[in-house]
Formats: C-alpha cells, structure tokens, sequence
C-alpha cells in the first residue's frame, strides 16, 4: 500500500509537469519557446549518454558527435535525395545506431581511459571530415537543413520535440528498469562475474551502444531542422561534455537525471548569458560542488532528504 501511495504521489508530480509544458506555449515569448526546444534536444542528448555510461559503465566522450551524423545525414537525405522529412528523420537515426554500433564493437574489449580516448578521437576524425568535405556537407560554412513543416511554426517544433522527449524517456524507462536495465548494471558493477553468471557482454555493450546513438541521433535530426543550419560544432567536444555535464548534475543511472540535469544547467546559462564568459567559470564551480558534495546528484541528494524525512517520521 505505502509503494502504490509513493507511485501514485510520484505520478501526480509528473502528471503535473506534463500539464504545465503542455500550457507552456500559450504563455511564453518566442525566445523561451526557443530554449525550451533546445532543452528538450539536451535531455535527448543527456539521457542518451547516461543510458550507456550511467548504466554500462562505457564512458564515452565523443557522444555528440551521434547526433551529428543523425543530423546530416537527415539534412542530405533532405536535400539531395528529396526524402520525406519523418522518413529522413528515421533513417538519419538509423544510420547514427549502426554508425554507433560498430563503434562499440571496435571498442567491446575497451574500458576506462581507453575507451574515453578512441571514442574522443572518432568524434574529432567526424568532427574533421566534415569540415574539410564540402559539395555534401558544406563544411565549416554549414549546410542548409529543410524545414520539418511549412512556414517554421515554432511552436510545432515545440510541441514535436515534447513529444518525442517523452517517448524516448517511457521507452528508455521501460528498458532500463527491467531485466535489460538489470544486466546492464551488472556489466558497470562486476563483468567478469555477470560474464560467469552468461550474460552475453559483447551482446549487451553493443545493445548499449546501438540504443544510445539511436537517440542521440534522433535528437540530432530533429534538432537541425529547427536551427535550420548545422555545422561540424554540433558534434563538438564540448556539446559531450555538456550531455555528460548534464547527466552527472542530474543523477547518473536514474533516467529522471538528465530531466533535471539538462534544464537546469542550459537554462541557468541563458540566464546568465548577461555575464559573458563568467557564466561558464559558474557553470563549472556548480558541478564541482555537486561532485563534491552530492555525487549521486541531485535525483540522488533528493532521495536521501526523502529517506531522513521518512525516518524522522517514524
């Protein structure tokens, strides 16, 4: 009875966040639509990275750069394929899956400072071929991304974006909390005795992989067509570090992390745009003390203010 209560309380709570972003757009000016649509790009690309790093233990550091193969190839099917929008939105995730799969397969014996590297170093090998490649991507000038729906209705991409950002989070919610999610921990927590007990490593890492670039990607196809131009910077180092950013602020290995993470990290920086480059030194000193002090993150520090309170209570 007290967990059905819990549930119940806790569904209220989203139950009422949904409401109030449903609503959202009837009262906000267009550029907090904006950061609101960036946002929801940045919870992708979090929950994305935190479903491999914070469930696997594959600390990747070149993330970002999924979503910007998803967005180019999306953008190129567009433009000089004349594929349907949706339908390059799907493939440009696809090919982001099998470009991230075979990624992890490279690197399924890899961990550590290992992994971290050749991943950084595949990003900037993207990251560079897309700058230097021209008749196709258009290089460091940007290529032109075709609009997702007539007359870029902001608050269709709005509300596009919304809606794919709560899909993603059910779906990933439902993997991850379940035997999946289980065996998942189980290769972060001892892989030699998960190997023992015949949980197929190579298999899960690469399930891992492949679920995770399969967002991102997604995030990023869906993302270009509201900027309209995408450049190499999108699959940037410091986009990574921004999803990792997010994650850790949040919560590792919690799904709710990057929700909380990916708001308030990107939405405290345009509040403190004003500051100029002040606003990162901020930033950083605000995950450093998170670090410091609540390793677990915020999803963490909550639940153990829960648990004092309840103890209290008895």
């Amino acid at each position: 009875m007290k967990m059905h209560a819990t549930q119940m309380k806790w569904g209220t709570v989203f139950g009422v966040i949904i409401l109030v972003l449903v609503l959202y757009p009837l009262v906000a000016q267009r550029y907090w639509m904006h950061v609101a649509i960036t946002t929801f790009y940045y919870v992708l690309l979090a929950v994305s990275w935190d479903a491999l790093a914070g469930y696997t233990g594959q600390f990747s550091f070149g993330h970002a750069v999924f979503a910007s193969i998803g967005a180019y190839i999306h953008a190129m099917l567009m433009a000089y394929a004349g594929v349907p929008p949706m339908i390059s939105v799907i493939l440009g995730a696809i090919f982001s899956c099998v470009v991230s799969m075979a990624i992890g397969a490279v690197c399924v014996k890899m961990s550590g400072a290992y992994l971290a590297l050749t991943t950084l170093a595949f990003s900037e090998i993207v990251r560079l071929i897309l700058i230097n490649e021209d008749q196709w991507t258009r290089g460091p000038r940007g290529l032109i991304v075709p609009p997702l729906f007539k007359g870029q209705n902001i608050y269709n991409y709005y509300y596009l974006m919304f809606i794919v950002t709560i899909l993603v989070i059910i779906v990933l919610y439902r993997i991850l909390y379940s035997p999946t999610g289980l065996i998942f921990k189980s290769l972060m927590d001892d892989e030699l005795a998960a190997s023992v007990l015949g949980v197929d490593v190579v298999k899960q890492r690469l399930y891992a992989f492949s679920l995770a670039g399969l967002i991102a990607g997604l995030a990023g196809a869906l993302y270009s067509s509201y900027i309209v131009v995408i450049t190499p910077s999108l699959g940037a180092l410091s986009e990574t570090f921004n999803a990792i950013s997010m994650s850790v602020i949040g919560g590792m290995g919690t799904v709710v992390g990057a929700l909380i993470g990916a708001p308030l990290l990107y939405v405290s920086a345009e509040i403190l745009r004003q500051y100029g480059t002040l606003r990162y030194l901020i930033q950083g000193l605000l995950v450093i003390l998170v670090v410091r002090f609540a390793p677990e993150g915020i999803v963490g520090l909550v639940k153990r203010a829960w648990e004092s309170l309840k103890g209290r209570k008895r």
